[in-house]
């Protein structure tokens, strides 16, 4: 979804960063062979989640939604060289495909997957974070925060994504759609949460960034 003029923002695109050699094989691998690719984070979202990174340059991350692994390689690049990112996805037919990936980067020993539902598997990992990336079911998004916001240590970032789901977030409300619900919802804990500062950027289908108070 483009919330700027297509050229704008094609612009924006040709004047930041290019797209490394392995993530456009991931993109052309699973659009080739995984069903709904437009669920990848894109080149122009994933040098976002790479400089955000890199500037935050985190000890541990978490991720939750791998997909198949193109954020998760992007937000990589900024771990130091003696971190780590746990990601977590629920699909076991992505994983292999995942791993494929995982091994042909510089950050293979760094990524540890983790099978399962989210809910379950956060509560069992025995680390502090520095970076989280949600990209999951909507539904569960502020489940999701409210597990991960204990384990995310001072000043650390949380990024949310699809916050403006198809610029749903503005039209009439369907009851039924709780989807559409679950990220007004959402957007609103962050906003009121003292715990946190956030703001919501228009990069794709909206992304927020949220800053965790001492």
């Amino acid at each position: 979804m483009h919330f700027l003029p297509e050229q704008l923002d094609q612009y924006i695109v040709a004047h930041s960063q290019e797209e490394p050699k392995l993530l456009q094989q991931l993109t052309r691998e699973t659009y080739q062979k995984i069903l709904q690719p437009i669920m990848l984070s894109g080149p122009y979202q994933g040098r976002v989640l790479s400089m955000i990174s890199k500037l935050k340059a985190p000890q541990n991350i978490l991720e939750l939604g791998t997909f198949t692994g193109y954020a998760t390689l992007c937000l990589a690049e900024g771990l130091l060289p003696n971190g780590s990112i746990d990601t977590i996805d629920i699909n076991e037919e992505l994983v292999d495909f995942q791993r494929a990936y995982f091994d042909k980067s510089d950050y293979s020993s760094q990524i540890q997957q983790h099978l399962g539902n989210a809910l379950d598997i956060i509560p069992t990992l025995n680390k502090t974070y520095d970076l989280v990336f949600i990209d999951a079911d909507k539904p569960n998004y502020s489940n999701y925060f409210h597990l991960v916001i204990e384990k995310v240590n001072p000043g650390g970032i949380i990024i949310s994504d699809n916050v403006l789901w198809h610029g749903k977030v503005i039209a009439p409300l369907n009851e039924k759609d709780k989807s559409t619900k679950a990220v007004l919802e959402f957007n609103t804990l962050l906003k009121e949460d003292p715990r946190v500062e956030t703001v919501v950027l228009p990069i794709r289908d909206g992304l927020t960034v949220s800053r965790k108070l001492a």
